[in-house]
């Protein structure tokens, strides 16, 4: 009889690939397993959404937890309520992204006595981001407190220096930018560096301190505008809330070639509405 190997060519190489079809299929479990346990569409027992809104550890958890209240909210569950007291601590943790999205959820039950309460406070939160959420939450309370701060999404932010130094930044107006981005950094006379990231998303309007220039603490470095979706939404809220004193501002989106047809609409469809309230 021959070599097997020689004989059986085929069998040979089966042979030699199996560990690496294991190693392969081995691989795609774990990575369906990693996106399944990560995946904000996964279901979660009631179990569960405790367990995750108290895992402040792990910012996903909390994330999917929040997702899955409001579903609940959203629909209908009376069980929901269940963990409204998780939610008003998450209110009030210092993580800006618990806030900023429990700001955003609690808009969902505009009958709670407890989420009025707590959004009367995040619309004064120190994260711009926070106070626009609340504020816009606070309209589905039939609630005008944050007007102010929904007036302000459409007007440009002012990002300001938090130390003296020397700007280092490569960005230039009309840059885009997500929430966190690198703005510039500041380097202070004992070689510290301080860095400023965008509290927002959206767009730089105008640098005021470019490359390389002298910064106090309290100079405004730059502003941003905000993008174009939060811009709608806050047209949106104005249509409910707006005053006759916000129609400039209104009207200047709604005449702007700048931007999407879709936020031009909403303008006109605002201004019209705080127009018949006069």
């Amino acid at each position: 009889m021959g070599d097997p190997e020689i004989l059986h060519p085929q069998v040979n190489r089966v042979r030699a690939s199996g560990p690496i079809l294991i190693l392969a299929a081995l691989f795609l479990v774990a990575t369906f397993l990693a996106w399944y346990f990560t995946w904000f569409g996964r279901g979660l027992s009631d179990a569960d959404i405790t367990k995750y809104l108290n895992d402040t550890n792990n910012p996903r958890h909390v994330q999917h937890a929040l997702l899955q209240v409001q579903q609940r909210i959203d629909r209908g569950d009376p069980l929901a309520k269940n963990w409204y007291p998780q939610l008003q601590a998450l209110s009030k943790s210092p993580e800006t992204e618990f806030r900023l999205i429990v700001a955003w959820l609690m808009g969902f039950d505009n009958h709670s006595t407890e989420f009025h309460d707590a959004l009367r406070v995040l619309v004064n939160d120190p994260e711009p981001i926070v106070r626009r959420n609340a504020a816009l939450a606070l309209v589905r309370f039939n609630d005008d407190q944050g007007h102010d701060q929904i007036v302000a999404v459409l007007k440009p932010l002012s990002v300001k220096a938090t130390a003296s130094g020397v700007v280092s930044s490569t960005l230039h107006a009309g840059s885009q930018v997500a929430r966190g981005t690198l703005l510039a950094r500041v380097q202070q006379p004992d070689g510290n560096i301080i860095e400023v990231r965008s509290p927002l998303p959206g767009k730089i309007d105008q640098i005021f301190k470019p490359n390389a220039a002298q910064v106090n603490s309290g100079d405004e470095i730059l502003t941003l505008n905000s993008d174009q979706g939060s811009v709608w939404e806050a047209l949106r809220g104005l249509s409910l809330i707006g005053k006759t004193e916000d129609l400039p501002v209104v009207q200047s989106y709604a005449q702007s070639a700048t931007v999407v047809e879709r936020v031009r609409e909403q303008a006109k469809l605002t201004a019209n509405a705080i127009q018949s309230r006069k």
